[in-house]
């Protein structure tokens, strides 16, 4: 059995991992315990293709280093290296409350790539990543252009961190850019995103909302925001939408997730909002959810040769591919 060190970046806390290609990587966690972190070895074939940089340097007084953001924890939680003392200590609080842990993250990686592919076999050659974060292990447009070349992808964030290392990365590639806005602001995101010419909204586009909408609280009005995207997109397409939902809690792991909530609000100035399979499917309404529905996301189209979890509930995550019709 071969094992591989695999490099976590300079500015990790943890130690460097060692990760089998026979099973499921572990790493040490900071309770001391192994912890499982790639549901498959595509999760860590991807990973270890995946090409590092170092952490870039925002503009100048662009990032509040004081305050943890929700895009560069969750890089931290995959072993990334764009994020700070106060992410990877946020994180740790946390997950030391029982709010998250990098098996969500990992959940969502998961079902990104899956998704992706997916798209890519059903025609879509061109992607609108909302809420994108920090380009990491297997980006949209490294899974789309590896099976097709002229895919095009539209990244679109609000961080900074995210927005400089992505442009560092992207350098050089003509089919893919990433957009400095807020997903909320429907109408300047989709303005932009036409003026870089990678998206045509007359044909099918792939638009993603991974690890993002949990973000949204009601009052900004979720549905609002997601049917603005599919209503615009004259050609139809595919949508990716994955959320956090707290719907399998026991009375213990609710008390324990409320505990950690408090501690994310209070870090971030940021607070998710669990959705169930109910709420989902209300807020994906007039759009034809494909098999197997609103499902665990490991459970959403498992490559051959991934693990899904005995309880797949247990990574908190809902996940669910939408077509949206042409208008």
């Amino acid at each position: 059995m071969r094992t591989i060190a695999a490099y976590v970046g300079p500015r990790a806390t943890h130690p460097v991992e060692r990760r089998s290609l026979d099973g499921r990587p572990l790493r040490r966690g900071h309770t001391g315990k192994w912890r499982t972190l790639l549901p498959s070895r595509a999760d860590l074939e991807d990973e270890m293709a995946a090409d590092r940089h170092d952490t870039p340097t925002p503009p100048p007084g662009a990032v509040d280093m004081s305050v943890p953001n929700p895009a560069r924890i969750y890089d931290y939680l995959l072993g990334g290296a764009h994020n700070f003392a106060v992410d990877r200590e946020t994180a740790d609080r946390v997950m030391a409350a029982g709010r998250v842990g990098p098996k969500i993250a990992w959940a969502n990686r998961s079902f990104l790539r899956r998704s992706v592919r997916y798209m890519i076999a059903e025609g879509i050659d061109q992607f609108l990543d909302l809420g994108s974060g920090i380009p990491t292990a297997g980006n949209v447009h490294e899974i789309a252009q590896a099976t097709n070349p002229a895919a095009r992808v539209v990244y679109v964030d609000s961080d900074p961190v995210a927005v400089t290392h992505a442009r560092q990365l992207l350098a050089g590639n003509d089919n893919a850019t990433i957009l400095d806005a807020d997903l909320r602001d429907t109408d300047a995101v989709l303005r932009a995103a036409d003026a870089t010419g990678l998206v045509d909204l007359s044909r099918p586009v792939g638009i993603l909302l991974v690890a993002v909408f949990h973000f949204i609280p009601d009052s900004a009005d979720p549905a609002g925001i997601l049917h603005r995207y599919c209503d615009v997109a004259r050609g139809g397409g595919l949508l990716a939408l994955s959320h956090y939902t707290d719907e399998a809690y026991t009375a213990e792991k609710r008390e324990r997730s409320r505990i950690g909530v408090q501690e994310y609000q209070q870090r971030t100035r940021t607070a998710p909002v669990p959705r169930n399979g109910d709420q989902l499917n209300e807020l994906l309404a007039g759009l034809d959810v494909v098999e197997p529905g609103i499902v665990w996301a490991p459970e959403w189209r498992p490559d051959p040769g991934d693990e899904v979890p005995d309880d797949p509930s247990e990574t908190e995550i809902r996940a669910m591919v939408a077509r949206i019709p042409a208008h």
